[in-house]
């Protein structure tokens, strides 16, 4: 049994002083501090604490808490919002004037971009409200099941999007097939759980698949296998609402043909906005929309019908791009992931508690959740979540659905410091200590 020790590790502390004696009055009031160009690698910028209060300044954060749960949805930056209030009010203000003579034109470069910064062609996204809204329609859509197919997800993916599969199942006489993925972890132990799930299982038609869990943060080698499935004749639908923003990488990366994602969460645009992804030539594979009759199979726009949308917000998304790659895909990545691995650095070898996500880097990115050890019920955990706030001014929040058990999501994000870092192993280790 590890000592129990309410006491930060010196190493730890010393980063978090570091980061407090980093914070100048100038980056405090900077507009947008940094430039594109800086000549040092991610993994050596994530650790440098004045860099990164620079772009804290630019959010404008609740002093009530320190806030590690930023998987709900990504604050805005303060040029961001500040674009979105000027976008609401040019809407509000031209009304229907504008939304039905120009607003389409604005939004083609928008859409244009984003299809650029993921690698796709323009004719192979869409705007949604939401992943969710996104991977409704790619599920709802499928129209490849027969009779005694199967359909095939795992205790990790998102809860709506299981039902969706269910139904889907349901309507085609297809059958249900639910895997756990295995506590802890592997990489090759990941790629050949689902191998022999596939095996196993050989009416499965449809895999769904999460990049990043919204309940532990595991990051699953998605390339692999979607290339494994379709060797088993199995198409996948992948979840990436969690992935896009808070790691970097491009269509190619992924291999999918069909997605989901967010925009709302790591690329922190105004809430509402999402995109869904069908490679060109699998688009006759998901049908249109209910409200939609379009001649022949279409196109990608005919697979979502949000109704009206908030102009604004859309209006806004090249803003969010401009503030993400100002900062760098991939300097984000690598901060966000420095942040994890500080406190869990410092909790992995306390036997007391259970880090969910693997140190490997290519399991995990900035979420991580974890248990105490023998506490796996869901009231177990929202004590937790409470004493964190009550007691330490720290929010996190509880997930459930987890095959082993309920757990706490730990979720960073750019504005948090490495002296966030040090309130979180204290409290955990005070809240040990207590148990």
């Amino acid at each position: 049994m590890s000592r129990p020790d309410v006491n930060v590790t010196r190493r730890l502390v010393m980063k978090g002083a570091a980061a407090a004696a980093s914070f100048t009055a100038g980056a405090a009031h900077a507009s947008v501090p940094l430039s594109p160009s800086i000549e040092r690698t991610a993994q050596e910028l994530a650790t440098d604490e004045a860099f990164w209060r620079t772009i804290a300044a630019q959010y404008d954060v609740t002093p009530d808490v320190v806030n590690f749960e930023n998987g709900f949805w990504g604050l805005m930056a303060k040029p961001v919002m500040e674009a979105f209030f000027r976008n609401t009010e040019k809407v509000n203000r031209n009304n229907s004037w504008y939304a039905r003579r120009d607003y389409y034109t604005d939004l083609q470069p928008i859409h244009q971009r984003l299809a650029d910064f993921l690698g796709a062609g323009g004719d192979e996204i869409v705007f949604t409200r939401g992943a969710t809204e996104a991977l409704q329609g790619l599920v709802g859509g499928y129209n490849r099941l027969k009779p005694g197919d199967g359909v095939m997800y795992s205790d990790l993916d998102y809860d709506s999007i299981q039902t969706a599969m269910d139904t889907l199942a349901e309507r085609a006489g297809a059958s249900v097939v639910r895997m756990t993925i295995p506590e802890p972890v592997t990489h090759d132990g990941l790629v050949d759980t689902y191998r022999q799930a596939l095996a196993a299982n050989p009416t499965v038609r449809l895999l769904l698949l999460t990049h990043i869990s919204h309940r532990t943060g595991l990051m699953i080698p998605v390339r692999e296998i979607v290339d494994m499935a379709r060797g088993y004749g199995v198409d996948c639908i992948v979840d990436a609402a969690h992935s896009w923003g808070q790691t970097d990488f491009r269509m190619e990366d992924l291999g999918a043909d069909f997605v989901g994602f967010n925009l709302h969460k790591w690329i922190c645009a105004p809430i509402g906005a999402g995109l869904m992804y069908i490679r060109r030539d699998r688009l006759q594979d998901i049908s249109p929309n209910m409200s939609e009759r379009p001649e022949g199979v279409g196109s990608i726009v005919n697979r979502v019908h949000t109704g009206t949308t908030n102009f604004a917000t859309f209006l806004t998304v090249s803003d969010a791009l401009d503030f993400h790659a100002l900062v760098g895909p991939k300097r984000k990545a690598a901060r966000l992931a420095y942040l994890r691995n500080l406190w869990v650095d410092e909790m992995r070898a306390d036997d007391r508690i259970e880090i969910l996500t693997p140190d490997d880097d290519r399991l995990h990115a900035g979420i991580t959740a974890f248990r105490f050890r023998g506490k796996g019920r869901a009231d177990d955990n929202k004590a937790i979540v409470n004493a964190l706030v009550e007691k330490h001014r720290i929010f996190t929040v509880i997930r459930t659905g987890v095959a082993k058990g309920a757990c706490v999501r730990v979720t960073p994000s750019l504005y948090n410091t490495a002296d966030d870092c040090v309130q979180l192993v204290r409290a955990l280790r005070s809240l040990l200590a207590d148990a």
